[in-house]
């Protein structure tokens, strides 16, 4: 066995054992795997080159400038929703309510917008889906209780809460074409929706966050070995709380920016977000079982998605494939992790 360095925030380097060259060739294979599944999604950016290339020469209409721009435009919400999904998955847990709450940040955003008003609206929709994250932080932090089980419950329990809130789905929400708070849905620059801005910003500015801060290095570090991270003096049950405020508040604001692109809220949008988020988290390279991931990557997973959806849509195929093609692609990436950390014996 030979000695590779990895790289981690705040220049830190990890040593990790690499399969030696007299290997076997599918040892050689797993190093390289290895390498592609966790360097800022390699393979996500690498797969969506191809798809984009061949795509643009079977339909010439598939590098339109209007295919763009509404391809960029149907996935930034999911990107929006997909950051805080990576940070919570870089720790070793999962958010199952993000789709929920997404639902629950559009209509509390257009409830309070037509009441108040639009910097309202904004506050109330991420103090309300924030406090969604507290309860689940709450019992993932300091209750120790299963992610998986805890944000399943909010899943059920939030979607059931927007169904209360609209009646059934009989009470619609709606808000006035044109208006400012319509405006952060459907208002442009360069040519391009408001909300691509939007998650191109948060992108930015929660790379840094996990890459060149102590919060980031602890979320690493929580996935990498919990136990590790609290003799190291690091402050886990508080940055695991926070991470789920920050997962259900971003979940919610994209919600609210989908409502006000479409002027309503309704409570059965986003059924399945959750599957696709963590998709796009999962094929960007960023590890189920957590220490490892990076937001660029997640970006290639959402970017790799969003264009198999235009292809999905060149082929008239029903929308419904659009979740088969993302647990195909999950479970691939899962089993090719597994692979992965099998050959290498961890």
């Amino acid at each position: 066995m030979t000695s590779a360095t990895e790289h981690l925030p705040d220049g830190q380097v990890a040593t990790v054992d690499a399969p030696s060259p007299a290997g076997a060739p599918a040892d050689g294979l797993v190093a390289r795997l290895t390498v592609l599944l966790r360097r800022n999604g390699v393979a996500a950016f690498g797969a969506l080159a191809v798809l984009l290339v061949v795509g643009s020469v079977i339909w010439p209409s598939f590098h339109s400038a209007d295919n763009l721009r509404n391809t960029v435009l149907g996935i930034s919400y999911i990107g929006i929703v997909a950051i805080g999904m990576t940070l919570v998955i870089i720790t070793g847990g999962i958010d199952l309510s993000v789709g929920s709450v997404f639902a629950l940040g559009g209509v509390v955003g257009v409830y309070t917008n037509n009441q108040v008003g639009p910097v309202a609206a904004v506050l109330a929709t991420l103090v309300v889906c924030g406090a969604v994250g507290l309860l689940n932080g709450m019992l993932v932090g300091f209750a120790r209780m299963a992610p998986f089980i805890v944000t399943l419950a909010s899943l059920f329990g939030v979607r059931g809460l927007v169904y209360q809130l609209t009646s059934a789905g009989s009470k619609t929400y709606t808000v006035e074409s044109g208006s400012a708070f319509a405006q952060l849905g459907t208002g442009t620059f360069l040519t391009f929706g408001l909300p691509v801005f939007i998650a191109i910003a948060l992108y930015l500015v929660f790379h840094v966050v996990l890459e060149r801060t102590r919060f980031g290095l602890t979320t690493f570090a929580i996935g990498g070995g919990e136990d590790a991270a609290v003799l190291m003096g690091l402050k886990v049950r508080r940055t695991k709380v926070s991470l789920y405020v920050v997962s259900a508040s971003l979940a919610g604001l994209a919600g609210m920016l989908q409502a006000a692109q479409l002027v309503s809220a309704s409570p059965i949008i986003a059924t399945g977000y959750e599957l696709q988020a963590i998709a796009a988290v999962v094929i960007g390279g960023t590890l189920l079982v957590g220490g490892a991931g990076s937001l660029i990557g997640t970006a290639g997973g959402v970017l790799l998605l969003g264009t198999i959806n235009a292809v999905i849509r060149e082929l008239q195929l029903d929308s419904t494939w659009n979740n088969v093609v993302s647990g195909a692609f999950l479970v691939s990436v899962v089993v090719l992790q597994r692979l992965v950390h099998y050959r290498r014996g961890e």
